[in-house]
């Protein structure tokens, strides 16, 4: 092969001739961006995450306009490249939808232009896929590289986050995250730098202001999140069943472990200092992947959990040991409520004939008996019922879309609160437009029972006489329990917003979007308010304003409540995976 040889006049100007081509493409990535990714409120239709209404004022910047046009990709795949030849061998990977083209068109630059790269290409899904091969992440991810995440662009950087949080609980080790535009200063970023990840972007807000005028891109700054929890421990339950994205078993803890259901049907009972299994037992035969969904409750050193075998079960919370079953029903995916005063313990049942689908049972606490039951609910009976201690009442939603109150001694029916009707085919499925799924709050102040039903309404219905007081509307189902806090409740619903509504008004106080449906009950600990959601994120809001306070970002949906032990300040947070996650609030 014939030597070339270059003067330095001739290298000087093969060099300024490349930083001239760079900052050409440069430029033109910014026109596209100006031209065809920036929209204003005035100019189209803007509806605001946080209240679901059309912005007036404002813009964003849309990259689905831009990224499949192929000389801009062309140009960013150069752009990109320009950045990281160097550092190869790597992998390319993103989250849905935007990083998708990105990513396809970086791998596919890596390979065409950049000396046949052997670069590999993934996605990670926002949450698990239901069926087929239930996969979080799409495509080819190898062991031996390290990960540089790509997207449009980064602003608080939680779903980078999420992402890494993801391939870290894998294994794997992310050297870099990778955007078109930046927000915020890169010192807002401590999470990635902590962590000794790069924060790489071709443009920042700033180079936008003399194209599109200062005015227009203002933002209000807001304080980096804090992120203050260190995991403790981890524990697993085997055989997940990631199709059923609904909350499952809540844990229950007492002073020394902590109890919760699975999907393959065994009850573990948990060391809270070390995750070690104290115990577990195994139920009978169930639906596949329906095993355990009942939340146990934890009374007189028993532990009460229902099956999806059918059976309702008392075990000694030391030893695992059963102390008795209660066989009645063909399901349970009912929580129990204690009547602690009484000695009684409640459960919703679920029965496969026609006719008689649901029920409830009233169950002596200590010697398994019943004590009565009522089994003419045309609908199957998921939800959980609410001891009311004040009026010695039980109260149960059914999937008919009624709710039934109970005395609590004998079960004779004090009322039906009937707010629709449903019809002969939905009375033969077991399930209705209106099916109740969890629990009830009640407020005793102004003595009203408060629920949520799947067409989204919010009932409150006076305790007395069962007569409806008010109804709150949102946008989809409620799959939570409402929550009582002061004078308000707050309300998780799967149109992805948190609503506190005033006790006294009814109206709205405040929403928080979590940018993902919300299946978790919300929880109140130490003065703020815990939600977990479909994002996998936890986050603790102040609960007179619903602003942002701190959060944590696991792998797996949320879909249940996280639990708090105040002496040894520990939180447990379970996924819809079965996993619990045991936390600690660093100062």
């Amino acid at each position: 092969m014939q030597q070339i040889t270059l003067h330095p006049g001739e290298l000087y100007s093969i060099v300024m001739d490349m930083h001239a081509l760079s900052e050409a493409r440069i430029g033109r990535i910014k026109k596209a961006v100006v031209s065809g990714a920036y929209v204003k409120a005035e100019d189209e239709i803007i509806v605001s995450r946080s209240r679901k209404r059309k912005k007036k004022k404002g813009w964003l910047l849309d990259f689905r306009r831009i990224l499949l046009t192929p000389h801009v990709l062309d140009d960013i795949g150069d752009a990109f490249w320009d950045e990281f030849d160097t550092h190869y061998p790597f992998q390319i990977g993103g989250i849905e939808t935007a990083a998708i083209p990105l990513v396809t068109a970086l791998t596919m630059h890596g390979h065409g232009k950049r000396s046949k790269k052997d670069v590999n290409g993934f996605f990670i899904r926002k949450s698990r896929k239901k069926d087929g091969l239930m996969r979080m992440i799409e495509g080819v991810l190898r062991r031996d590289r390290e990960i540089v995440l790509v997207d449009d662009l980064i602003n608080s950087g939680k779903s980078f986050i999420r992402q890494v949080e993801v391939l870290e609980g894998l294994g794997h080790k992310i050297s870099a995250v990778w955007t078109i535009v930046r927000f915020r200063d890169a010192d807002y970023y401590s999470y990635f730098h902590d962590k000794g990840i790069r924060v790489i972007s071709l443009f920042t807000l700033d180079d936008f202001n003399d194209e599109l005028g200062t005015e227009n891109l203002e933002k209000k700054e807001r304080e980096v999140l804090a992120q203050p929890y260190r995991v403790l421990w981890k524990f697993q339950s085997k055989d997940p069943s990631y199709q059923y994205v609904v909350p499952k078993s809540d844990p229950a803890i007492d002073d020394e472990r902590l109890y919760v259901g699975s999907d393959n049907g065994t009850l573990w009972a948990l060391e809270q200092r070390s995750g070690e299994v104290a115990w577990s037992y195994k139920i009978g035969m169930h639906t596949k992947g329906k095993g355990i969904f009942s939340s146990p409750a934890l009374f007189d050193g028993t532990v009460y959990f229902g099956g999806y075998d059918g059976n309702f079960y008392a075990l000694d919370a030391a030893t695992g040991k059963k102390r008795w079953i209660y066989f009645e029903a063909d399901w349970i995916g009912s929580s129990p409520a204690v009547a602690r005063d009484l000695g009684i313990v409640f459960v919703g049942l679920e029965f496969g004939l026609w006719r008689k689908r649901g029920g409830l049972a009233a169950i002596d606490a200590k010697s398994g008996k019943k004590i009565w039951s009522m089994s003419d609910m045309p609908c199957y009976t998921h939800s959980s019922p609410c001891y009311i201690e004040e009026c010695g009442q039980v109260v149960v939603g059914s999937n008919d879309g009624c709710a039934y109150l109970f005395d609590a001694r004998t079960g004779v029916l004090a009322w039906k609160f009937e707010p629709h009707a449903i019809t002969e085919k939905e009375r033969g499925v077991g399930f209705s437009r209106f099916d109740i799924k969890e629990s009830f709050a009640y407020d005793a102040k102004r003595d009203l029972v408060i629920f949520g039903n799947r067409k989204g309404e919010l009932f409150f219905v006076n305790r007395k006489v069962g007569t409806e007081r008010a109804r709150f509307k949102a946008e989809f189902g409620f799959y939570s329990t409402p929550v009582i806090y002061g004078d308000t409740v707050l309300a998780a619903s799967l149109d992805k917003n948190l609503y506190c509504i005033g006790l006294e008004t009814f109206e709205e106080k405040w929403r928080w979007n979590a940018g993902a449906r919300i299946f978790a009950t919300p929880v109140v600990i130490g003065g703020s308010i815990y939600q977990g959601a479909n994002t996998g994120r936890l986050m603790e809001l102040d609960p007179e304003t619903g602003d942002e306070i701190s959060f944590l970002t696991l792998s797996e949906r949320i879909t249940n409540k996280a639990v708090y032990n105040p002496v040894t300040k520990r939180f447990f947070v379970p996924t819809f995976a079965n996993e619990i996650y045991c936390l600690k609030k660093t100062p």
